[in-house]
């Protein structure tokens, strides 16, 4: 088997976003070597010559601290329509910003990124027709991008399960089809950034069913503590492990049982910009590490 525990650094949003700091404070604050980078931190959308001039920063900072930027995926800022966007240009200029980004990605040696599948908007949702063209559209933008992944020496690409029919995915078995039918025609397999907190589908709430379900399908899955019927994304806090309903050794039980052997435990934790939490980031994350270290060594 193959645990890892890291960060997906959306936590670093507008708070860590210096790649020597965000570096430090894995590296060497939390004793953690993967990483998930967020488009949030180096969108593609931004000119070329400062995105090489980052890229460069972040590989400098990842290797002084001993970091493997091992996942990419988009962030707060980039929660958009994108693939699933009502006009046809707009699809095409997410689909080579995404690419973009995978080219971003194989300079950090990344083995797989990502997103959300897509997000309709109301009047796509409210049309019958109109969700079946766009859910068509947006199968064949990812097989676009799971080819030329493969050119550029990915292993898969993934998606995240979210909150609302929408948003795609909302329910183990929807996730489950638009698995098959991307993967019904691929370059590199489309799999699962399966999150614990997220189980947002009424007749659903009970997370464990979900990892057990797709954390085989699931290269990276995201910690977050929460409690039922919410996905509050919350540290790993003794206070806050007494009401949520996340336990490591649940999480762990539950991930061998579904057969997942090779995988990036990535903490997806966020802190709202408010007196109470804003000075606490770092040492929620250290006792959130710790929590888990207990559980996955390796």
């Amino acid at each position: 088997m193959s645990y890892r525990l890291g960060i997906n650094l959306g936590f670093a949003i507008n708070k860590y976003i210096e790649p020597e700091v965000w570096a430090s404070i894995v590296g060497k604050d939390l004793g953690l070597r993967y990483v998930q980078f967020v488009a949030d931190l180096l969108n593609p959308f931004w000119p070329k010559e400062y995105i090489e001039s980052q890229i460069k920063r972040i590989l400098a900072a990842t290797k002084e601290n001993n970091i493997f930027i091992e996942s990419l995926f988009t962030s707060s800022f980039t929660r958009v329509n994108h693939l699933m966007n009502p006009d046809a240009e707009a699809r095409r200029l997410w689909i080579n910003w995404f690419k973009s980004f995978l080219d971003i990605g194989s300079k950090f040696g990344a083995k797989n990124a990502g997103s959300h599948f897509g997000i309709m908007t109301f009047d796509t949702y409210n049309n019958e027709d109109k969700r079946k063209f766009i859910l068509d559209e947006a199968v064949k933008g990812w097989q676009e991008l799971t080819f030329y992944a493969k050119e550029k020496g990915y292993e898969c690409l993934i998606f995240e399960p979210m909150s609302v029919p929408r948003e795609m995915a909302n329910t183990i078995e929807e996730t489950k089809e638009l698995l098959a039918l991307v993967n019904a025609h691929s370059g590199v397999p489309l799999k699962v950034c399966l999150d614990v907190g997220h189980a947002p589908h009424p007749s659903q709430r009970d997370p464990y069913p979900w990892i057990e379900e797709l954390a085989a399908v699931s290269p990276i899955i995201h910690l977050q503590q929460t409690v039922l019927h919410k996905s509050n994304h919350a540290p790993f806090t003794a206070e806050n492990n007494k009401t949520g309903i996340i336990t490591r050794e649940k999480v762990m039980e539950t991930v061998k049982k579904a057969g997942c052997t090779d995988a990036l435990f990535a903490f997806e934790i966020s802190h709202r910009e408010h007196w109470d939490t804003d000075f606490k980031i770092i040492q929620d994350h250290k006792e959130s590490v710790d929590y888990f270290r207990a559980v996955i060594k390796e």
